[in-house]
């Protein structure tokens, strides 16, 4: 079996949730800095309509190969050998997953640079008509396109890292993202004929920074891979098998995004993707901090507990995550919708980014937000499934996700513009989300307790005060107050806000019977 130094304490999910989310908060508060220098120095103009659809393209195949797909099968086959293999065999495993998948990236990062006006034509064939616009996009496909090499071995390399509960490690990496992006943005771009192309090398440098920053604690693991390539390795070939259906499934709010893209390339004038963009990142923002952190941990936790075959506490960490996600996702989603406007004030519109442009860019906020709680369930609920290796169920659940998505892209796009594609992608989140959880309860793997009742009526009063003491100090404010502000005192009238609905929800939550220790769990 492994060496004692390779297995670390198991830390409760709880304590390591809040880790992660920790260190994605940080990362994640750098990112919305990232997008403040994005909006102030290059706007929404055709350069950044550009940047962004050329940005998105690798980041979806990213989140395809490393955030999605990948790391939900490889990371119970890795969780299964830990249980049941030695030390060299957890090794040799290590060694077989990176060299194939080291050659499929490859393959694909070459593809990309070959083949990018083709792949250009397909993700954003509105620009065609645009011949400088396409020409842009093209060039900086070529650049940013071995990032998926670099951040999906990065990806892998987090994988490893979660499983042996180093958690922190994977949570901080995107800080080097921001960092490095934000730098291009400020001190390279002025020195360049075409200043958007200092974010397509930006790119491309922090995706070796994040790799190389991760490999000394996998040295330290003792887990360093040695890229190999058999096509015969029994670990490899699971891994592949759980990993092309969980591909679709677990990616497809991702395909989703990217069809919004698509489709608002071919919308009349510039600004629809910068506008998407823009709002999908402050959607992003409690969904990454308190979605994605609670789905790393729990992946590997629950893998242990289906291998364990303990039934009882498989249901315990699933109501904990979900009861979590409610907690938090719900005055998350409100606050997003009542706060639209002020915002995207505060954060953007400064520079480049004018008055003109905060309007349509809090629609889309808004549309987005109505999907968090779906897009929240998505993360944890795929999560259940993938920890017991049933990979079809979400794939069934997925397509028919896709296809509503499609159909309301189709409905909406005419009467409200990018701003129905937004709407769609919310809906089908929950379409998702909703089937998802039908199957668990069904499967009799997931069951409501009693306590959800009370657990309902506490988080609605608690939702409805926030709301209203929002919108009672918001009534004292007009658009042309934060227009007309400096940014010192956005931030501070944005910040007073905020503490009203924090304070607010927590302390009607406490008046309401809710306690701290009601959401501590460890497995």
């Amino acid at each position: 079996m492994q060496a004692a130094e390779n297995r670390p304490e198991e830390t409760g999910v709880a304590k390591s949730s809040l880790v992660v989310a920790m260190m994605t908060f940080i990362s994640r508060i750098l990112g919305l800095a990232r997008e403040i220098v994005f909006a102030a120095v290059f706007g929404d103009g055709p350069a950044a309509d550009a940047f962004f659809v050329a940005f998105k393209i690798p980041n979806f195949l990213r989140r395809l190969f490393a955030e999605g797909a990948f790391s939900q099968a490889f990371v119970p086959v890795l969780s299964e050998y830990r249980k049941k293999h030695s030390f060299a065999e957890i090794k040799a495993l290590v060694d077989h997953v990176s060299g194939r998948l080291s050659l499929i990236l490859v393959l694909v990062a070459l593809i990309g640079i070959v083949a990018a006006p083709v792949v250009a034509g397909i993700f954003a064939f509105g620009y065609r008509d645009s011949p400088d616009k396409f020409a842009l996009l093209v060039d900086m496909l070529r650049i940013t396109f071995p990032y998926i090499l670099l951040i999906s071995l990065t990806g892998f390399a987090g994988s490893i890292l979660n499983s042996y509960g180093r958690f922190a490690v994977p949570a901080m990496t995107p800080i080097f993202l921001n960092i490095t992006l934000i730098s291009c943005a400020l001190f390279l771009s002025p020195y360049m004929a075409e200043p958007i192309l200092a974010l397509a090398w930006g790119v491309l440098i922090a995706g070796m920074i994040q790799l190389m920053f991760q490999l000394p604690f996998l040295h330290h693991l003792k887990l360093m891979p040695s890229p190999k390539i058999s096509p015969r390795h029994e670990g490899v070939s699971k891994v592949i098998s759980l990993m092309i259906p969980v591909m679709f499934s677990v990616s497809v709010g991702q395909i989703n995004l990217m069809l919004d893209t698509i489709l608002a390339t071919a919308l009349e004038g510039d600004g629809a993707v910068s506008w998407l963009y823009y709002s999908d990142r402050l959607m992003e923002l409690p969904l990454g901090i308190f979605a994605i952190a609670i789905a790393t941990v729990i992946l590997p936790t629950l893998s242990r507990i289906h291998a364990a075959a303990d039934t009882e506490k498989f249901q315990e960490t699933l109501d904990w995550s979900l009861r979590t996600i409610l907690l938090l996702g719900l005055p998350a989603t409100l606050a997003l919708i009542v706060l639209a406007e002020p915002l995207i004030v505060t954060i953007y519109q400064r520079g480049a980014f004018g008055i003109a442009s905060v309007a349509p860019t809090a629609m889309s906020l808004k549309a987005y937000a109505v999907g968090l709680l779906g897009f929240m369930s998505i993360k944890v609920l795929a999560t259940a499934y993938f920890s017991r290796h049933d990979t079809r169920t979400p794939v069934r659940y997925a397509v028919i996700s896709m296809v509503s998505n499609m159909v309301f892209n189709l409905l909406l796009i005419i009467p409200l513009a990018h701003v129905g594609l937004a709407l769609a992608t919310s809906i089908s989140a929950f379409v998702n989300g909703g089937l998802l959880l039908y199957g668990l309860l069904k499967a009799q793997v997931f069951s409501f307790r009693a306590h959800w009742i009370i657990y309902l009526f506490q988080a609605g009063a608690a939702n409805l005060v926030m709301v209203l003491v929002l919108n009672f100090f918001l009534s004292d404010s007009s658009p042309e107050f934060w227009f007309a502000a400096d940014s010192w005192s956005r931030v501070l009238n944005l910040g007073i806000l905020c503490i009203a609905g924090v304070c607010s929800y927590s302390l009607t939550l406490l008046l309401c019977g809710v306690r701290p220790s009601h959401f501590r769990h460890s497995a």
